[in-house]
C-alpha cells in the first residue's frame, strides 16, 4: 500500500488523528460499522478516505494507508466481512500447508440456513456445516491484526472427506497423507474429527494405507 503523500499530512485534524488511532489499535483494518461503533464519526471517515489517509480494500473495509502489506489479504477481508464464518477445506489446507492445490476461491463455512454473503471480493465459495462440525476443531488465529477463524489442521482433512464429492477425493487424499506425515500429527486426533463428521467408515482404508 502507498505511503500518505506529505501534503495529506497537513489535513490530519484532531478528530482524524484520534480515528487513526482507533485503526490502529484494531491492526490498521476496521469495518466502516465498526469505526462508527468505535465512535469515528462517518464525516470523519470518508475524509480520511478522500485524503488517502486510509484505502478501501473490500466493501465497507478500510486499511490505513502506510500500514504494511497484509501477508493474507483475501483471508482478513473474508474475516472481517464475515465474521461468523470458518476457513474452511482447500483454503485452510492451504493456510495450514497440508495442499499443492492454489485456491481460486476463498472457502468458508457457515450454519445451514444462514445467509450467504455478498462480497465482491476474493471471491468465496459457501459450505454449510451444522452442528459440531461447525463448532468443533476451531483455532483463531490473529493475521494482521485481525481474528481469523480457521479449522484446525486434522478437521480440515476430515472435513476434505465429508465434502470429498464437491472438492475431489483427490485433495482429501493427499491432505491426509500430508497431515500423518508432520511430526506429532496422529490417526487418533483425525478420527475424533471423523466421528464428528460421521465419515469414519469413509476415512479408515485411506488412513490404513497411508500408515
Amino acid at each position: 500500500m502507498r505511503p500518505i503523500p506529505p501534503a495529506s499530512t497537513s489535513l490530519a485534524t484532531p478528530a482524524i488523528r484520534t480515528a487513526r488511532r482507533r485503526f490502529e489499535k484494531a491492526g490498521g483494518t476496521l469495518r466502516a460499522s465498526a469505526a462508527i461503533r468505535a465512535g469515528i464519526h462517518p464525516r470523519t471517515l470518508y475524509a480520511m478516505r478522500d485524503a488517502g489517509f486510509i484505502v478501501s480494500i473490500g466493501r465497507g473495509l478500510y486499511r490505513l494507508a502506510d500500514a504494511p502489506p497484509l501477508s493474507h489479504p483475501d483471508l482478513v477481508v473474508v474475516a472481517q466481512q464475515v465474521p461468523r464464518a470458518v476457513v474452511c477445506l482447500v483454503s485452510a489446507l492451504a493456510f495450514h500447508g497440508l495442499t499443492t492445490q492454489i485456491p481460486h476461491h476463498i472457502d468458508i463455512a457457515l450454519a445451514p440456513g444462514s445467509r450467504t454473503p455478498a462480497i465482491d471480493h476474493p471471491p468465496i465459495r459457501v459450505f454449510r456445516f451444522g452442528g459440531r462440525s461447525l463448532t468443533a476443531g476451531v483455532e483463531r488465529h490473529r493475521i494482521d491484526g485481525v481474528t481469523v477463524r480457521v479449522f484446525s489442521p486434522a478437521k480440515t482433512v476430515v472435513d476434505c472427506f465429508k465434502f470429498r464429492n464437491r472438492i475431489g477425493i483427490d485433495i482429501a487424499v493427499e491432505a491426509l497423507r500430508s497431515y500423518l506425515r508432520r511430526r506429532g500429527s496422529t490417526a487418533d486426533e483425525v478420527l475424533r474429527f471423523a466421528d464428528v463428521d460421521r465419515v469414519r467408515s469413509v476415512m479408515m482404508p485411506y488412513i490404513e494405507a497411508a500408515l
